[in-house]
């Protein structure tokens, strides 16, 4: 029986109306603003939530160009506590992940029940952040992190079909390690080490094909012609240890040399965004956008 008193929307997927620039042309949009080694800046935030154990907010900024945005992530860390009675007994603390879009967070719009995708970015948060927290000084108990991405890391203007998802997946996974050992930070829960995420990508000028491809940090799809492979690293500054390391692209198996470039680019841009966690938690409880100390920290 139907409800009548409720107005149900459409059954399908709808995408709100976008009303192109005529006098903009598509070579504004393509660029990069900064330099090859530099990431962009971030804006973190420790407690959010005052009902979470510990939570935090990440928004990181994109360059100043019409109908751009950036990402925005938000963090709560639940625990750790009890495992219920009916759970098998565990000698360390059990770690469950949940990572979500938004429905409003891309162009495209998501569902309310997670994908493949969202699935994907749950496993490697998982990996990366188990590498860091000292799991054997809460037996028998677990802990819950849930992260929400409420902004996608693309332009409006981009279409789905130009294929830029799978890069904007690995700066998605990158703000959640980032976002997610400032929320464990204010839940007080122990780490060996600070874990921060960071993505180095291999582009190329896809007008001209002659040109040898260079290696960026923080790559952002549309501000490159051509992204030919990408990893996306966490990293444990102190201890120089990599918890995870996510690879996609295509390079060649003869040459590793330029594989070993590219993941010690990661690495470098990890050591960047680690220094955004580190640095505030100790003097102030957020970050801002035009803080000389930090600026220019890359």
């Amino acid at each position: 029986m139907t409800d009548r008193r409720r107005i149900n929307g459409p059954p399908g997927e709808t995408i709100p109306p976008f009303f192109d620039d005529a006098d903009r042309t598509p070579e504004a949009v393509k660029g990069r603003s900064r330099p090859p080694n530099a990431i962009r800046k971030m804006f973190l935030k420790t407690g959010v939530t005052p009902s979470a154990s510990g939570s935090a907010y990440l928004e990181i900024s994109t360059s100043a160009k019409p109908g751009a945005s950036g990402l925005k992530l938000s963090c709560s860390v639940h625990g750790p506590r009890s495992l219920p009675r009916s759970a098998p007994f565990s000698p360390h603390l059990v770690l469950t992940t949940h990572v979500k879009y938004a429905p409003f967070a891309t162009r495209q719009r998501r569902g309310y029940l997670r994908d493949s995708s969202e699935r994907d970015l749950s496993v490697h948060l998982e990996t990366a952040l188990r590498g860091a927290i000292i799991a054997d000084r809460w037996p028998k108990s677990g802990v819950d992190i849930i992260v929400s991405i409420i902004e996608g890391d693309q332009e409006r203007e981009t279409s789905r079909s130009q294929g830029d998802e799978v890069w904007e997946m690995m700066n998605a996974l990158s703000g959640c390690i980032t976002v997610a050992a400032a929320a464990l930070a204010d839940a007080g829960i122990d780490c060996v080490d600070t874990v921060a995420g960071g993505v180095a990508a291999l582009v190329q000028d896809a007008s001209n094909s002659e040109s040898k491809p260079s290696i960026v940090l923080d790559p952002v799809p549309s501000e490159h012609e051509k992204i030919l492979a990408a990893c996306c690293i966490a990293y444990l500054p102190t201890r120089d240890e990599v918890t995870n390391l996510w690879f996609r692209g295509d390079l060649p198996a003869s040459d590793m040399e330029l594989y070993n470039a590219l993941v010690e680019k990661g690495i470098h841009a990890s050591r960047n965004a680690n220094q955004y966690v580190t640095r505030p938690a100790a003097h102030h409880p957020c970050r801002r956008w035009g803080d000389d100390e930090y600026e220019d920290a890359a």
